[in-house]
């Protein structure tokens, strides 16, 4: 009597946890679906996946970045090492896509999807570089120059605030990058 009263209370907390984990389920598909759950695993990452997107001298613009913080940390220099190649952002590479052929300060680049990365200077203007390569896991550790399509210098300006989070925006004059105290405006056009 005893093996039967242990099997029907094995058996009827086996039932609940289906009918509990169901319910569950249930409620995820109710909602987007994939989308949900990439976006939950946005919130897990410690540098968070962010999208802008937007429109700037009639010219359509998507940029995906992972954005880190600074964290009490020295950015410039030292995380982001000046004279050699940073992915702009973390994780993967950030990369942006243009819907049609775009001048970048001045320079034309045919409508596609590149990875960006910089080259930070202690003084003077950075490098941005426009690679081919956009689906980039690990970010600058797998950049190959031989893959760079566009490169153009941009001039960095300080500011007083300073971002905790990098931050990239579509807005005047086309793509701006900010952290720390950083703003660094691409020219698209």
């Amino acid at each position: 009597m005893k093996k039967s009263n242990i099997l029907f209370i094995a058996l009827m907390l086996l039932g609940s946890s289906l009918v509990v984990s169901c319910g569950e389920r249930s409620n995820e598909t109710e909602r987007d679906g994939e989308d949900e759950i990439v976006e939950d695993r946005r919130e897990e990452r410690a540098s968070p996946l962010r999208t802008a997107e937007g429109t700037v001298n009639n010219r359509e613009i998507r940029v995906q970045y992972g954005a880190p913080s600074v964290k009490n940390r020295t950015i410039w220099g030292d995380i982001a090492p000046y004279d050699e190649v940073w992915r702009t952002g973390a994780n993967e590479a950030t990369h942006v896509e243009f819907k049609e052929e775009v001048q970048v300060e001045g320079k034309s680049l045919p409508a596609g999807k590149y990875s960006i990365f910089t080259i930070p200077k202690q003084q003077g203007p950075w490098t941005v570089i426009f690679n081919s390569e956009w689906d980039l896991e690990h970010g600058h550790f797998q950049y190959k120059e031989e893959n760079d399509v566009l490169r153009v210098q941009v001039s960095p300006q300080w500011e007083d605030d300073s971002q905790e989070q990098l931050v990239i925006k579509v807005e005047e004059p086309g793509i701006v990058i900010r952290w720390e105290k950083l703003r660094l405006p691409i020219k698209v056009s």
